[in-house]
């Protein structure tokens, strides 16, 4: 099947996404807590063997990689928001259809017995909207499976920022699950510490894993979020006193949570 190209679809806010994630060249060598949260998901899926596969924002394949590897589909239909992770994407499944564009605006078919998203949803404009239209591409039986974050997710960059992306809550998600009419719906949390040995590398990870805190949403008012030197030194401080912790050979070091939600639902 041929590649689909629909990026100059893109708005100017899920191009700023695109390109902070194609530039987060070393991604996968620092996902580690995606990584585990793709393995969590493979886990959780009904069937081996389906009709039609549709993956949502596949970014650099780790989700692709594991359903090429555990799973069988007559059809595939692999989505994502970079034009430049589509090569990447068609060598995991070639005989898959890849589409770039925005999942929110795009066709991407009807009639899937499984549609999965992995730590995608929450770039969406309005990600809960993601559970209606999921409905409509399912065939009946069909399973919708996929992650996202509460609003704990990066509690320690919110508190001292003021930046983040705004949550949907836990209950929010259920109810759209219901209004929507999917059955056998299960919502499950997973939370991850992850440690560093200074507040510096906290940030450095984040932008290695393509969530850089001047780019995302801010949680009070519109204005962009610039790090100065003296914000900087402020954000180092502020950490180390209401975060450090010590880690298994009892050096100081600070947490970055991970607040991971994880949810499972069938069409009738």
């Amino acid at each position: 099947m041929k590649n689909t190209d629909l990026t100059n679809a893109l708005s100017s806010r899920k191009q700023s996404i695109a390109r902070q994630f194609a530039s987060a060249r070393d991604y996968d060598k620092h996902a580690d807590i995606q990584q585990q949260v793709c393995q969590l998901l493979l886990e959780n899926i009904a069937h081996d063997n389906q009709n039609s596969v549709l993956e949502v924002g596949a970014g650099t394949g780790q989700m692709t990689r594991l359903l090429a590897e555990n799973i069988q589909s007559k059809h595939w239909v692999i989505n994502e928001l970079s034009d430049r992770q589509s090569p990447i994407l068609q060598s995991i499944l070639p005989c898959a259809n890849v589409v770039i564009g925005d999942a929110e605006t795009i066709d991407l078919g009807n009639h899937h017995s499984l549609i999965i998203s992995a730590n995608a949803v929450q770039w969406f404009d309005n990600p809960l909207s993601f559970i209606q239209q999921s409905y409509k591409r399912l065939e009946s039986g069909g399973q919708l499976l996929l992650n996202t974050f509460t609003p704990n997710n990066f509690l320690q960059i919110k508190k001292l920022t003021g930046q983040g992306l705004a949550y949907p809550s836990i209950d929010a998600w259920q109810l759209a699950l219901e209004a929507s009419g999917f059955e056998q719906i299960e919502l499950l949390t997973h939370r991850f510490e992850l440690t560093f040995a200074h507040p510096y590398d906290v940030l450095k990870h984040m932008k290695l894993t393509g969530v850089s805190t001047n780019q995302t949403a801010t949680l009070s008012n519109n204005k962009p979020f610039r790090w100065t030197k003296a914000r900087l030194q402020q954000f180092e401080t502020a950490y180390w006193q209401q975060f450090s912790a010590h880690d298994d050979h009892g050096q100081l070091c600070v947490n970055l949570t991970y607040d991971v939600l994880m949810m499972s639902a069938v069409k009738p």
